[in-house]
């Protein structure tokens, strides 16, 4: 027997998010069915309004509300900085723990060839963009402790030293193959402040 078509839409929708098998997509499926009218009307709105409410900044690919975002546009922040992270999570992690005060680029992920994510797929060439448009002296490479992040940054490295930046990287405080969103606060400063210089 199977479930009225109504439900089964629900669980297949459900079942395309990262992450949630069939019996997960069940669970948020038959949860919402207890829901009331209005909760559930409340939770579909949410979602309507997604796209709509949110937009790509121009500068450094951060999502906020407009363009530029609001880092971009506090002249409080350190403008002679980029912290040059994977993508958006990272770029929170990162905020969250208070310490950094300069920009950010967002790369929209990490080179990985056996992934089919070449340089080209990243936001790279918008990078060189910003430092050769810009007064930036130093670019930190926040990309993850694994084999992806250290391909990124090495061809980051390669791109930029035309630029005569300072070029340093997030040390390793971080455990080999976790991802940055997921680190805490303090393990993060720590990175930050023992970050290297890229030779």
């Amino acid at each position: 027997m199977e479930y009225p078509k109504s439900i089964q839409r629900l669980i297949l929708e459900f079942s395309k998010l990262p992450g949630v098998g069939k019996r997960s997509a069940e669970r948020f499926a038959f949860h919402l069915l207890r829901l009331t009218a209005d909760e559930v009307r409340s939770l579909a709105d949410a979602i309507g309004n997604l796209k709509s409410g949110v937009v790509d900044c121009e500068v450094c690919g951060n999502l906020d509300t407009g363009s530029p975002c609001h880092i971009c546009s506090d002249e409080k922040r350190d403008r002679s900085i980029i912290c040059v992270v994977e993508d958006i999570r990272d770029l929170f992690a990162m905020e969250r723990t208070g310490q950094y005060k300069g920009l950010y680029h967002i790369l929209g992920g990490a080179i990985s060839p056996l992934d089919g994510v070449g340089p080209e797929d990243l936001r790279i060439r918008e990078l060189a963009v910003r430092v050769k448009s810009s007064q930036i002296r130093e670019i930190i490479v926040a990309t993850g402790p694994n084999v992806a992040g250290d391909a990124t940054s090495l061809y980051l490295h390669k791109v930029l030293k035309p630029y005569d930046l300072l070029m340093s990287r997030i040390a390793f405080g971080l455990p080999m193959g976790s991802e940055l969103q997921n680190a805490d606060e303090n393990t993060l400063i720590r990175a930050l402040e023992g970050r290297r210089k890229l030779e």
